[in-house]
C-alpha cells in the first residue's frame, strides 16, 4: 500500500518498508512541526495509502467541517476559511501538501480543546476524559520508570525553564491529546472504513507510549502502522516508530533562546 518515495528529499535508504504494513487499518505520519520537508513526504504518502479519512491534530472539529465544505483549488481560501493564521501551527505553506494532498478526502479534526488540556494538567488525564478513560488506560498511573524519563523529557523540551515538579502535569496533559486523538482516529474508522490516517507530531506517533499504544488497549484487533518522519543526524531504525524517515533539518532558531539573558 505504501511505498517509501522520498529518497530525493531524505537522508533515509530508499527502502520498501513501509510495505511491511499494506493492510493496515490506521496509519499514523509524524512529524516535527515546522520541517517543510516531513509535510512534503506526509503528502506523498497519503496518495500513496488513499486513506477513506485523515485525522488532524492541528484542527478542531469546526475547522474540519468548515475544510470539508470549502473547494480545495485555492489553498489561500482554505487557509481563510479554517482560521489557520490565528492559531499557533507554522506558516499554512508549510503544511499545504498535506491539504494539496487530501483532494476530496474527509478531513477528521481531533485537537483536545485547550481548556480541557489545561485542566488535565491540573486534574489528570482521566478525570477531564471521562468515563471512557479506562478504555484508553487513562484509569492506569504511568509506570515510574516511564515516567521518570518522561519528566525529563518534557523539562528538556521545555528549556529547563519550568520547575521538573511541573512535568507531571504536561506528561498528563500530553496523555489527554493522545486520547482524544485516539479516539477521533477510532471514530474515523468506524464512519469512513479503512484505512485511516492520522496526521500528528512524532510524540503522539511513538509506539511504546503514545497513540498506538492506546488503541492497542481499546481495540487490539486493529494494525497500526507508525511513520516517524525525524532530522539528520539520526537513526532510520528509530524504536519509537514502526518505520522511520530521515530529513534534513528545517533551519530554524534556538527556542530556548527566548530564556537566555
Amino acid at each position: 500500500m505504501i511505498r517509501t518515495i522520498l529518497a530525493v528529499m531524505t537522508l533515509s535508504t530508499p527502502a520498501a518498508a513501509l510495505d511491511m504494513a499494506p493492510d493496515a487499518d490506521i496509519v499514523l505520519l509524524g512529524e516535527i512541526h515546522d520541517n517543510p520537508l516531513h509535510h512534503q513526504g506526509q503528502g506523498d504518502l497519503i496518495r500513496q495509502v488513499q486513506p477513506k479519512a485523515v485525522v488532524f491534530e492541528m484542527l478542531s472539529p469546526a475547522q474540519a467541517a468548515k475544510l470539508n465544505a470549502t473547494p480545495r483549488e485555492d489553498m489561500a481560501k482554505v487557509a481563510a476559511r479554517i482560521g489557520w493564521a490565528s492559531s499557533n501551527w507554522p506558516d499554512f505553506e508549510l503544511y499545504q501538501p498535506v491539504f494539496e494532498a487530501l483532494e476530496q478526502i474527509p478531513a477528521v479534526g481531533a485537537a483536545a480543546p485547550k481548556a480541557d488540556v489545561r485542566r488535565a494538567f491540573s486534574e489528570g488525564a482521566a478525570a477531564v476524559f471521562g468515563e471512557d478513560a479506562a478504555e484508553f488506560g487513562l484509569d492506569q498511573a504511568v509506570p515510574e520508570i516511564q515516567l521518570s524519563f518522561r519528566k525529563d523529557m518534557q523539562f528538556t523540551a521545555h528549556c529547563e525553564a519550568m520547575p521538573l515538579n511541573m512535568m507531571g502535569g504536561m506528561i498528563e496533559a500530553q496523555r489527554l491529546r493522545d486520547a482524544t486523538l485516539a479516539r477521533a482516529t477510532l471514530d474515523a474508522l468506524k464512519t469512513y472504513g479503512a484505512p485511516v490516517v492520522l496526521i500528528a507530531g512524532n510524540g503522539h506517533a511513538r509506539i511504546d507510549w503514545g497513540i498506538p499504544a492506546m488503541i492497542a488497549v481499546a481495540q487490539p484487533d486493529l494494525t497500526v502502522f507508525s511513520v516517524g518522519f525525524v532530522e539528520a543526524p539520526a537513526e532510520t531504525n528509530d524504536p519509537r516508530f514502526h518505520h522511520t524517515i530521515v530529513t534534513g533539518p528545517a533551519e530554524r532558531e534556538n527556542p530556548c533562546d527566548v530564556f537566555k539573558n
